[in-house]
Parts: structure tokens; C-alpha cells; sequence
């Protein structure tokens, strides 16, 4: 089947996971495989399941090069754990078993694992968490290199690819992505992947310009074929005309020169023109996130994911491997606050001993506090692992899609339990540890003042707070056109919420993906948020913005904008306010 024809300036869009802008010519990586799916004869049962192991050995022999290199590399050596990752799934009891039982039931090897493959993406494909469900991604990685081993097709070296070469593939591996030289790499490009997952964390380590999940890409590039890529928008141009190619050249300048600047307001306080302190801290999860917290001076860790401690495991981690974890954390942060939440988990089986049942629709099911409250055993061994560590610096502990008050006292309950264990035992821990809940239900809304009798602060997280209160799932394209962050209703959600907490004296800190967006920094100053969290990376942005604003014309604007009926009036308000206040910064159209 040949190539669809492209035409000049075919406009693409897809995830922008590492930001910048890259000019340069398609280097084409296509390493899917043809499985062979007829059945064998019950004689070569065993030698399918001999060439099985011996697959699995070379995989783990490949990845053990891979790491040996890599070990070497200054700038790779902390990601040296996303190669043990996969080492760890090579070795797992679920993977191997279920490949030897397909095999038995007289599916070739490779057909085996292809269909334990499948079996496994399903399940992560239910998981509604982001960060939890782009973990299938380092399964697919193992799963393909496997796939390539029995059927004898060659990666392409990445060491014969030209200069001036944009990456594009069908998807990049962890072990692959750490293999690209940045002199002659200028970006890539794939069908496949997620914004947090391992290839997308990887890429911005890297300050390798990324866009990924293009679906089709693949199948409309050549080889040297023009492309642009924008890292920071998600849009990919194939075959850019000579008008398209001078305006990328200057938007690549100015992002350079803007990259330079922002270096000086790396030691500036976060605060307004007129002096509000709006403290801008990171949402990290992984060790290797740290270093980028200092790189941009996040003040600490807004947000600190413990959900890939539980991912892919035979059983949850116990006390002792937490409380190591956590004091890491704590250490590396130096004193800053680090908000700690806890487990935020659906009914979804990866981790395999706690055998819960598949549920229709997880994403208002038993997830979340309602799943911790549920599985006690394993909440109180989380909670005393963080009291533990909490002596070790600034803890705040969050508990996730808290809906109502009852749930709340009994966080508090068994909380309370665990610190009277603690003294039992003669454990140290702090006691004034500052407990707060996401707010990211309509029911915590319209409870907040309640709410906010109970708790030392509230974190909004916008990703589900407006997909509940619209009723439309952002990853649904079919109702993907629904979720908007500036709809009246959820501008309206925000207000209310900051209302009951300063009404209460408690502080809301925000940590969904509106933090992150400069455009939207006035707005959020208006609304009453005390203190944004975000991907690292984002906070210089947000702080040149904050730092040439004012609280009373971020009240204005606000006043202004809940006046509006719709997301799209909102918008063009907002984008018009910005430009005209800050052109420099929003010299392009932003709606």
C-alpha cells in the first residue's frame, strides 16, 4: 500500500510533550512486525515455548547493553530506572505465565505475546489517571522488542541516521529515546504515546522538541521528507511552504530568546506587581523530575503522585519502601512544603493481589479515597509511612476526590489512630502535619464551606473537576469538543470554592492543567488561588506573567469575564485582555 500524497503545509495535530520548535527532515522508524496467528501442532508446543524463553533472555540481554552505555551518560544516569522497569516486566510471573499458557493452547510465540499484549493494554486502557494509564507504554516497549526478537526484524540503528533529522515513528522506547544524539536529532514524532509517559519524560529531559499520539503520521511521511514541529502546541507541518518555513524560523528565535530571558527569573520572588506572593510549585512523581523542580526553582512539590509506587507490582509496597521513598523526596526538596497524596487509584488491576472486580465505569466508581477507605489495611500503612517521613521535612498530606465531610473525619479518624500507634511505639512523626483534599467533584463544590471547617487547605485539580461538572470525558474525541477549562460554570466552580476557604482562612492551591498556562495566570490571581502547582518546566512562564500583573486588575478581570455566558466569549476576552496587557508575551492569537 503506497503513501498518501501530502500536500504543502498539511497541518497536524497531536500531544505536545517537550517543548520547542524543530525545522529539519523526516528519519522514518517503523519497527512494527507481522505475527503469525495460525495455530501449531501440539509437537511444537515446547519448541514454541523454548524459543519464548530464549526471546525473553535476548530482550534482557539487549536492555542490559543499553543500560551499560547509558550508565556512562552524565545527563542519563538518573533514567537508568525505566530500563530496570522494563528488566522488572521481562521477569514478571503474569507476563511470562500467561505467554506459556497461550502457547500451550497452541498459539505460535510471537502470537502469544501479542495477545497477552493486548490483554494487558486493555486493562490499562480503563485506567482513568493519565499518569497511571501512560505507564502501558513501557509494556508496549517490552512487549515490541520481544515481537522483534521472534520474528527477526532489525531496529533501525539510530546511529545511521542523518544530521538534521526529525524522528518519525509508529512509537519510541525509553531504551530508544535515551539513544538519540541531540546534535543530530532535532525532534520526533510518533503515532503513539502520552504526555507523562517514560519516552515523553525523557524527551523534555533531553530538550528534545517531541509531539506525540498523531495516530497516523506514519502512514503520510517519506523519508527526508520537510517537517516542523512545535513541542510546546502539538502541531506537526509536513511539507512547509517558504512562507510557513520564515514563520517558524522566527517563532524558533523568539522561543530561544525567550528561553535565555527566563533564565534571569529563575531567582525573582513569584508575586504581583503589587506584592501578592503566589508561591508556583511542581507536580512530580518520579526521581528524575527533581532535578528539573531546582533547574526552574518550583517552590516545592505541589503535588507529589504516589499512584507508580502500586503500578505493575504482585503485591503493594509496604511500609518500609514508602517511608524510603518519601524521605527521598523530603531530602531533595531541602525544606520546601511537599504535598503528599495519597493513593488516588480505580478499581483497575495493576496491582494483582487485590483481585477487585472490573467496574463499568471507573471513573465514578471505587477509586480514590473511596477505594482507600475501602482497602484500610493498605491506606494505613501509606499514612504511617508519610508520618514517619514527615520528620524529614515539610509534609502536607492530600487525600484525593474527597466528595463530602464524613469522608473527610474518616480520613482524619484513621489518621489519628495511626498517630496514637506511632506514640505507642515510640516513632517520631510531626504533629502539626497540615491535611488538606483535592477539590474535584461538584459535591465538594458546593460543600466547600463545610469542607473547609475540616481541613488546613484545599488543591483543586481542574482535569477532574471539569470533566465531572460537564459531564464529558476529555478523552472521548466524540465529546472531547465539551471540556472546556474558561466555561462559566467551572470559572463559577473555582470562585465558589476560593470563597469558602478564604471565608474559613484556609488556602487553595490549584494542581490541574490550567496552572500551568500563562494565559490563564490573571485569571487564576482574580479568582482567589493562593499558590498554583504545575509541571516544572512551566513555572518560569507563569512567573514573568504573574510578576507584570496586578491583584486589583486580576479582580477586574474576573469581574469582567463571570459576567460572560460562554467558554468562547470568555476566551476571546481573555486572549484580547492578555495581548493588549502583555504583547510581548501573547503576540500570537491564543483562542
Amino acid at each position: 500500500m503506497g503513501k498518501i500524497k501530502v500536500s504543502e503545509d498539511t497541518y497536524l495535530v497531536g500531544v505536545g510533550v517537550s517543548p520547542g520548535i524543530s525545522i529539519g527532515e523526516v528519519a522514518l522508524i517503523d519497527n512494527r512486525v507481522q505475527i503469525d496467528d495460525s495455530l501449531i501442532s501440539p509437537g511444537s508446543v515446547g519448541i514454541e515455548i523454548e524459543r519464548f524463553h530464549t526471546a525473553v533472555d535476548r530482550a534482557r540481554e539487549q536492555l542490559g547493553e543499553i543500560r551499560s552505555r547509558v550508565a556512562g551518560m552524565p545527563h542519563l544516569e538518573e533514567h537508568l530506572y525505566i530500563l530496570d522497569t522494563h528488566l522488572m516486566i521481562l521477569d514478571d510471573k503474569m507476563l511470562v505465565d500467561a505467554s506459556v499458557s497461550a502457547i500451550r493452547n497452541r498459539l505460535t510465540a510471537d502470537a502469544a505475546v501479542k495477545q497477552v499484549m493486548e490483554q494487558l493494554n486493555q486493562q490499562f486502557a480503563n485506567i482513568e489517571d493519565e499518569y497511571l494509564r501512560d505507564r502501558r507504554s513501557d509494556i508496549d516497549a517490552v512487549g515490541d522488542r520481544l515481537l522483534r526478537i521472534l520474528t527477526g526484524v532489525r531496529e533501525r540503528s539510530l546511529s545511521d541516521i542523518p544530521g538534521r533529522s526529525v524522528i518519525v515513528a509508529h512509537d519510541l522506547s525509553p531504551a530508544q529515546t535515551m539513544q538519540l544524539d541531540r546534535e543530530l536529532i532535532f525532534g520526533f514524532v510518533t503515532d503513539k504515546g502520552g504526555r507523562t509517559s517514560h519516552t515523553a519524560i525523557l524527551a523534555r529531559s533531553l530538550d528534545i522538541p517531541a509531539v506525540v499520539g498523531l495516530d497516523s503520521v506514519t502512514a503520510l511521511v517519506q523519508e527526508r521528507m520537510p517537517v516542523i514541529i512545535d513541542g510546546s502546541s502539538g502541531v506537526v507541518i509536513l511539507r512547509p511552504s517558504a512562507a510557513t518555513l520564515a514563520e517558524y524560523r522566527r517563532r524558533k528565535l523568539n522561543y530561544e530568546s525567550l528561553e535565555q530571558e527566563l533564565v534571569a527569573y529563575r531567582n525573582l520572588p513569584a508575586r504581583t506587581s503589587d506584592g501578592l506572593e503566589v508561591p508556583l510549585r511542581g507536580n512530580l512523581e518520579l526521581e528524575s523530575e527533581f532535578e528539573l523542580a531546582d533547574k526552574h526553582a518550583a517552590a516545592g512539590i505541589g503535588l507529589y503522585r504516589t499512584e507508580f509506587l502500586y503500578l505493575g507490582r504482585q503485591e503493594p509496597p509496604g511500609e518500609e519502601e514508602q517511608f524510603a521513598t518519601y524521605c527521598k523526596v523530603l531530602k531533595a526538596m531541602d525544606g520546601q512544603p511537599v504535598t503528599i497524596r495519597t493513593l488516588d487509584i480505580g478499581g483497575d488491576k495493576f496491582v494483582q493481589d487485590l483481585s477487585l472486580e472490573d467496574e463499568p465505569n471507573p471513573a465514578m466508581g471505587l477509586r480514590a479515597i473511596r477505594f482507600s477507605l475501602r482497602e484500610e489495611t493498605l491506606f494505613r500503612t501509606q499514612l504511617r509511612a508519610i508520618l514517619r517521613a514527615s520528620v524529614f521535612g515539610r509534609v502536607r498530606l492530600l487525600f484525593p476526590m474527597v466528595c463530602g465531610v464524613s469522608e473527610i473525619r474518616s480520613c482524619k479518624r484513621i489518621l489519628q489512630e495511626e498517630r496514637e500507634k506511632l506514640d505507642q511505639d515510640g516513632i517520631a512523626y510531626t504533629r502539626n502535619l497540615e491535611i488538606g483534599i483535592m477539590i474535584e467533584t461538584p459535591s465538594a463544590v458546593f460543600a466547600a464551606h463545610f469542607l473547609a471547617r475540616e481541613v488546613d487547605f484545599f488543591s483543586i485539580g481542574t482535569n477532574d473537576l471539569i470533566q465531572y461538572c460537564l459531564a464529558a470525558d476529555r478523552g472521548n474525541e466524540h465529546v472531547a469538543y465539551l471540556y472546556k477549562p474558561l466555561h462559566p460554570a467551572i470559572l463559577r466552580a473555582i470562585k465558589m470554592t476560593c470563597d469558602a476557604a478564604s471565608a474559613a482562612g484556609i488556602d487553595v492551591c490549584m494542581c490541574g492543567e490550567m496552572a500551568g498556562e500563562p494565559l490563564y495566570t490573571m485569571l487564576l490571581v482574580g479568582l482567589g488561588l493562593n499558590e498554583l502547582s504545575m509541571s516544572p518546566a512551566c513555572v518560569p512562564r507563569v512567573k514573568r506573567v504573574l510578576r507584570r500583573i496586578s491583584r486589583q486588575e486580576s479582580d477586574d478581570l474576573v469581574d469582567r469575564l463571570l459576567t460572560l455566558p460562554t467558554s468562547k466569549d470568555v476566551a476571546y476576552q481573555l486572549d484580547r485582555t492578555m495581548r493588549a496587557k502583555l504583547p510581548e508575551i501573547f503576540d500570537q492569537p491564543l483562542i
